[in-house]
C-alpha cells in the first residue's frame, strides 16, 4: 500500500525482528505523551504512529532511533532486549574531563541513565553563557564560588551550599558570578534532547 502524503516510505525492518508495537505504545504512555505529541516530536503523522503502535506498519531503523531517543531508551530497549546490569559505582578518575568554551565537565554518574550527573567548573564571562530552553528538569548545587542563575525574568545569585531545582522549559542561563569562576554539581534529565544538550554552555562537548 503506498504511503499517504507527508508520510515517510515504510522501509520495513526485517520480519525476524520482534513485534515492537506493544513496546512503542507502552513507552509512550509511560512518558505521559499523547499520540499527537509523540508523533510531532518524531516528525510523524499521528495516523502513522498509530499504525506503528498497532502493528499495521513496521518502523524503519531511523524511526526506531528517533522514537528511542524521545522515549529515553535504546533501540534494544524498544525491541524488548534486557540491558546488561550497570555498575552503580563511578570511581574518581575513571573518565577524562570534557572541555567546551572554558567549561569543564566531569562525569559523576553512569552513562545511559535517565538522570545525568556532572561536576562542572564554570569560568567567569564564558563565551558559552547562553539562554537555554529544552524539555526536562535540572538540579544544581554550588560547591565553590558564586553562581548567577537566570530563570525567566528572575536572576538569583547562589553561594556555596545553595541549590536550585527547576523545569528546563523555563528559559535559563547559568554563569559564574565572580572572577574566580565557580564549581557545581549538576543533575539533569534531557531525555528528549540530543547529546549536544549535555553541554551547559550551549555547544557540543569536544575532547
Amino acid at each position: 500500500m503506498p504511503s499517504s502524503p507527508g508520510e515517510p516510505s515504510p522501509e520495513p525492518v526485517p520480519d525476524l525482528l520482534p513485534d515492537v508495537a506493544p513496546q512503542l505504545r507502552a513507552l509512550r504512555r509511560r512518558r505521559g505523551l499523547t499520540l499527537e505529541a509523540a508523533a510531532r516530536r518524531a516528525s510523524l503523522s499521528p495516523a502513522h504512529l498509530s499504525r506503528l503502535e498497532t502493528g499495521r506498519r513496521q518502523p524503519s531503523l531511523p524511526m526506531l532511533l528517533g522514537l528511542a531517543r524521545i522515549y529515553g531508551t535504546t533501540v534494544s530497549g524498544l525491541l524488548g532486549e534486557v540491558e546488561p546490569e550497570r555498575d552503580p559505582i563511578v570511581r574518581a578518575g575513571r573518565t577524562e574531563p570534557v572541555e567546551a568554551d572554558g567549561w569543564t565537565y566531569h562525569q559523576a554518574g553512569g552513562p545511559g541513565r535517565a538522570m545525568q550527573a556532572l561536576r562542572v567548573k564554570v569560568p567567569y564571562e564564558s563565551r558559552g553563557d547562553l539562554v537555554r530552553v529544552h524539555p526536562g528538569e535540572e538540579w544544581l548545587y554550588v560547591l565553590e564560588g558564586r553562581v548567577r542563575l537566570a530563570l525567566g525574568d528572575a536572576v538569583h545569585v547562589l553561594d556555596p551550599g545553595d541549590s536550585a531545582h527547576f523545569d528546563s522549559l523555563t528559559p535559563h542561563r547559568i554563569a559564574a558570578a565572580g572572577r574566580d569562576g565557580a564549581e557545581l554539581l549538576f543533575v539533569h534529565t534531557l531525555l528528549q534532547s540530543p547529546a549536544a544538550d549535555l553541554c551547559l554552555g550551549g555547544c557540543a562537548p569536544r575532547r
